[in-house]
This record gives C-alpha cells, structure tokens and sequence, in this order.
C-alpha cells in the first residue's frame, strides 16, 4: 500500500500544484476585491467565506453569491474563478484516469492487493510457482480438499486463467516472475503459515533458482520442484532440495511394472488417481518386441526400465546424433508408414508414442493401429487441453505428465507416508498384490479411495494416547470400526503402520497400537471423519471396545452406575 500511495503521488504531484493553486489564488483574489452589503456599506469577504464559495463552485458551479450580492469586479474573479478551477479539474481528473490505465501503476496495485490478501490468509498455505498443466491439477486438487494455496506466475494470460477457475476458494496469483526473491517473499515465503514452495515453472532453471533461493531464506521450508534431466536434479539434491520430481522416471517405473505385477500397478493408479475418478481397469500388456518412436528424456527412460524386466524394443528416432541413439535406430519420425514398417511393426505387440509433439504422437499410433489393429497402444499426451483428443483415439495407456506431477506432489501433501508404502510394495509378490487389490475394491464403489494418515500422538488422537498412557490395550480394528455398529468395519484398508522407523505392510486388525505410530489408511472419504471422530472421543472409543455406552458427564455416570 505504501507504494501503491507514494506511487500516485509522485504522478499527481503536477496536477496537485495547479489544483492548489488555483484555489489560493480564487481565494485571495475574493479576499481582496472589495465588495458592498445589503445597507450599501463596503465589505470585504473573509477567508472562511472566500474558501467555503470556491469549495462549492469550484465542483458545483455555485449555489449563488454569499453572503450578499458580489459586485462586477468580483462577478468578474468569479468568473475567472470557474473557468480555471474546470480546468484544473479536468486536468487532474484526465491524469488520474491515465495513471490508472499505466501498466506500471496497475502492476503494483496488483502486487500491493496481492501481499494483502496472502497475508490475511489464516489457514496453511503452499506457494505454487508456475501454472500450467501440472499446477492447474494440482491447485484444483488441494482446493477441493480445503487446502489454501497462492501462485506465482510470469504469463499474465495464466494468471486471467486462474482469476476464471471455477475453484471452491479463491486462490491468490501474483503475475511475477518467481525466480525473484521478492517475489517469493509477497507470496507468502516467510510467513509462519507457509506450508512449503512448490516449483513447476516448466523449466530446470527456473526451478531450481527457486528451490536455492527458498532454501537461503526459508532453510526449514520443504521446497518441491519438478526436473527433467539428471544433472538439473543432482543440483538441486546438492542444495537440499526435499523432493525432486522427474515425471519421465516415474512412468518408466510404474509402465516397467506392469509387465511383472499389473495388480501392483493397478494400485498405484488407484492411490495417486485425481478426486472422485473412476477406477482404472486391469490391464497386462502383451510380451514381445515393441515400437518406441523418440528417445528423448521419456524414450531413454522407458527404454531402460523395460530392458530391465526384459522386454524389446526397436527405437525409431529423427535426430539420432542429438539423442545418441544406438547404431541400430531406425531414423525418421515414426508418422510414416515406410519407417514403422522398417521397425517391423507387423510383427510387434506394442507402440510407444514418446515424442514432445501431440498430433504427432497421435498420428503414429493411428499409422501403427492401421498396419497392425492388434497393437497395445502407449501416448505421451503433453497438453491436457488436448485430452478430448487423446480419449477419442481409443489409446490404451495415456501418458500425461501434468497430470503424473500433481497426483505424486498430492501424495506427498496428503499422506507423506504413500511414498514409503509405495517403497515396501514394490518387493512384494504379484499374490499379494492381488490380494490388496481385491480389498481395496472391496470397501470402495466405482471411484478411487482416498488416502489419509493417522499419528497415535495427543494432537491427532488424544483418545487413543490417552488409554495406551493408562496401560490399556488398543487394538487397530478398535478404531476401524463402525460407531453405529461395533461389530462391522469401516471402508477403509490400513496400508501401513510405520513404527521406531519400521513399515509393517497391510496390519492385521488385532495388531495393538503403539504411541507414536504412524498409521496409513485407504478407502471412502467418510471412513477417514469417523475414525477421526473415534480417535478423538473416549467415550466413542470405550463403547467400540466394551459394547457399553457410558455417559460422559459425571452426574449422568454417578446415577448409572
């Protein structure tokens, strides 16, 4: 505010001079002009008249002469008077009206306006740096879930987009370039409330000034970026950076796995799915020697994932010198008939569309859809405006890293310890990774469980602390169960209880707390109230374990018992 003020002084100082000046001289001038009153006697007007007249007509054009009738020297100032104070009026006003106009003064308006409304936010909130595809999910995700959050972003254009999102809370956005300190302190950097910096600019450089400028003014702040290459990474790893995103790994990761444990897979489509989608369908892909067309940062990364479990691939790549690909590359773009035929498309089981060009990764599965129909189909989709696109060409598995970016920071945001889970899991057997399949249907209806943590402490659950302080014995199914009838459960599944550090994978329902545990539940969003409510209410948790329910007040206590 205080720039915004000194701001439109400095523009106003001119107009201001002229303005005041016009009114000194009205005024003196009628002081100073001899005037007759109602017994014909000469009168001179005072200063307090002279200024209330020139107030009044200097807006209103008058209301008439006061206190008696002006003589013609001084109808003559007057006269003088309108005409020069219109004058000054239209200037100041025309000046006003362009200062308003000026980019620069609106630019710090808007900052100013911006550092208000981040600073009267009360709940926690996470600075986004960046809004395109990935931060646009991500922004909507957390707001439906009640989580504030602020953007910072250079493109003005997206920051009109945001202002138009149909969002369930207003979400602040600050068109500015978050590489700069300043900027990053307005957005909120070193409030108390800050949650952590969350950095998906798009690009490495940017991303990672960022994360070295949160982590020099803000060191315990966890800081989140986005890296698509290696060495970007391993610099920010250098300066502490907490989590490093590479949304290419990712994919190559999960898509490698669904060759030796598709229910696994299957998992991790449901844990990281977007709110309220519906449940992704199981699918194996077929085993044999595959097409993949580019390799760029995605092609090498999924390349190098399926040779470990053991699949086949014949690249086909444009710019084989620029992507050091091997010898045997066939060069072309993969959207001509001629080079996936040279790649023996025929005889594959699978196409691979990794190039950073979406009409022509769809034109390459529509070439190898047409010479052999039988193909298991793979896009990278880089827009998610084009996704009206992508799910009418009927592709089997579509890549989208927007999308693969916000669900991963989602995860880390809302249960820390789905990292952890994912980690243990991934050395399980495809048993059971039926098995946990089949019990995460079991509890939820057509659409994706959430995820929730739960921590045995006084905050979280006072109620349970409070019993296991008193030696009594607290059973997991004890908080899982229906307070409307003990003796079903919630739907829900506990993925994992980590205790002293350790992870214990799908607990059995008779395990026994422990305080300090770290408990990760999956399943309906109501599941996650109740057990909340349970946690948190003794009598709740007594009637669960004893069947009994007890008043809570001590008079009602004395008289029932």
């Amino acid at each position: 505010m205080h720039n915004v003020i000194s701001l439109l002084l400095r523009r106003m100082r001119l107009p201001l001079i002229v303005l005041i000046s016009t009114y000194a001289i009205a005024v003196v001038g009628l002081t100073l002009i001899p005037g007759v009153d109602d017994q014909g006697n000469p009168w001179r007007m005072d200063f307090f008249h002279a200024i209330y007249f020139v107030s009044f007509l200097g807006s209103t054009i008058g209301f008439g002469e006061i206190p008696y009738p002006f003589t013609g020297a001084q109808r003559m100032w007057t006269t003088f008077t309108i005409y020069a104070a219109v004058v000054s009026w239209l200037y100041a006003i025309g000046t006003i009206l362009t200062i308003i106009q000026d980019p620069g003064f609106r630019r710090v308006l808007a900052f100013s306006s911006f550092v208000r409304r981040v600073h009267r936010l009360q709940e926690p909130f996470y600075v986004v740096c960046g809004y395109g595809d990935a931060s646009r999910s991500l922004v909507r995700e957390l707001s439906e879930r009640a989580i504030r959050c602020v953007v910072v972003e250079q493109d003005q254009g997206k920051i009109q987009d945001l202002a138009v999102e149909d969002l369930p809370d207003y979400v602040p956005g600050l068109n500015e370039d978050a590489t700069d300190s300043d900027s990053l302190i307005a957005a909120g950097l070193k409030l108390p409330s800050c949650r952590g910096i969350i950095a998906l600019t798009g690009d490495d450089a940017s991303n990672l000034t960022i994360a070295i400028t949160s982590k020099l003014l803000a060191p315990d702040l966890p800081v989140v970026c986005q890296s698509d290459s290696k060495d970007s990474a391993a610099n920010m790893a250098s300066f502490g950076t907490n989590h490093i995103i590479d949304p290419f790994e990712i994919f190559a990761t999960r898509f490698a796995m669904m060759f030796h444990s598709p229910s696994m897979y299957l998992v991790y489509e449901w844990m990281t799915a977007v709110h309220g989608a519906p449940l992704s369908e199981f699918k194996r892909p077929p085993t044999g020697i595959w097409v993949l067309c580019s390799f760029g940062r995605f092609g090498k990364a999924v390349r190098e994932h399926m040779s470990v479990e053991g699949v086949k691939t014949r690249l086909i790549e444009a710019d084989t010198d620029a992507t050091g690909a091997p010898l045997d590359t066939i060069e072309g773009r993969g959207t001509e008939a001629d080079t996936l035929l040279d790649a023996d498309i025929q005889d594959a089981v699978g196409v691979i569309a990794g190039t950073d060009n979406d009409a022509n990764n769809l034109s390459i599965l529509i070439t190898a859809r047409y010479l052999n129909p039988k193909l298991f189909t793979v896009a990278r989709q880089n827009q998610q405006k084009k996704d009206p696109i992508f799910e009418a060409a009927d592709i089997d598995l579509i890549m989208q890293p927007g999308k693969i970016v916000a669900q991963y920071i989602l995860g880390l945001i809302l249960a820390p310890l789905l990292s952890d889970f994912f980690r243990l899991a991934r050395n399980q057997t495809d048993e059971w990774a039926n098995v946990l399949v089949s019990r995460i249907a079991g509890v939820v209806a057509d659409v994706t469980p959430d995820t929730w943590e739960l921590k045995i402490s006084p905050q979280q659950s006072p109620a349970v602390y409070d019993s296991l302080d008193r030696k009594q014995n607290v059973l997991l199914r004890d908080i899982c169960a229906d307070p409307a009838n003990r003796s079903q459960m919630l739907p829900c599944v506990p993925l994992l209880i980590k205790r002293h550090g350790v992870g214990m994978l799908l607990p059995e329902m008779e395990e026994g707390l422990q305080s300090g545990d770290h408990i990760l539940f999956c399943g309906r969003q109501e599941s996650s109230n109740q057990i909340r409510s349970i946690v948190n209410d003794q009598q709740a948790l007594n009637y669960i374990q004893t069947g009994i329910d007890r008043p809570s007040g001590t008079i009602w206590r004395w008289l029932t018992d």
